[in-house]
């Protein structure tokens, strides 16, 4: 009598328990799903080091520039640049850069416009630590980390 009870108990609780199981994974992948992504303009905030590097295509002129970027984490930014252009230092300190846009879509991936002209996508990796992009006009790649 008692292993028939504890028979009926297990032949109803153990479905129900899979049951549970399923729908919270169910509902866990449909948080992720297409339009909520982990990813947003938030998912950039705070300073970041960023390291850029390339060439331009037309002069074939090197570039190499260290940049401090502040985003809001509502789409907008501010920077400043310490720019050596084919060889050559541009300024001889750092310099304040225009400000900036930037849309940062729910899969991660992300366009902007640094220093007011210079149009670049970029995909944000790391829950938001790092990035990684490219110059859309010129051979020209970057990278960033956040800084605090």
């Amino acid at each position: 009598m008692k292993n028939n009870w504890m028979s009926n108990v297990l032949s109803v609780a153990l479905p129900m328990m899979l049951l549970c199981v399923v729908l919270a994974l169910g509902a866990s992948a449909a948080a992720e799903g297409p339009g909520t992504g982990p990813c947003s303009n938030r998912s950039l905030f705070g300073d970041y080091g960023m390291q850029v590097e390339g060439t331009f295509l037309g002069s074939n002129w090197p570039l190499r520039t260290i940049v401090m970027v502040h985003f809001d984490g509502r789409g907008n930014s501010t920077s400043q640049s310490y720019v050596v252009l084919n060889g050559t230092p541009l300024t001889a300190d750092w310099r304040e850069d225009d400000p900036g846009t930037y849309t940062v879509n729910s899969n991660c991936t992300a366009s902007g416009i640094f220093n007011g002209v210079i149009a670049a996508h970029f995909v944000v990796v790391n829950s938001g630590k790092e990035f990684r992009g490219v110059v859309d006009e010129d051979a020209i790649t970057f990278v960033g980390s956040r800084v605090n």
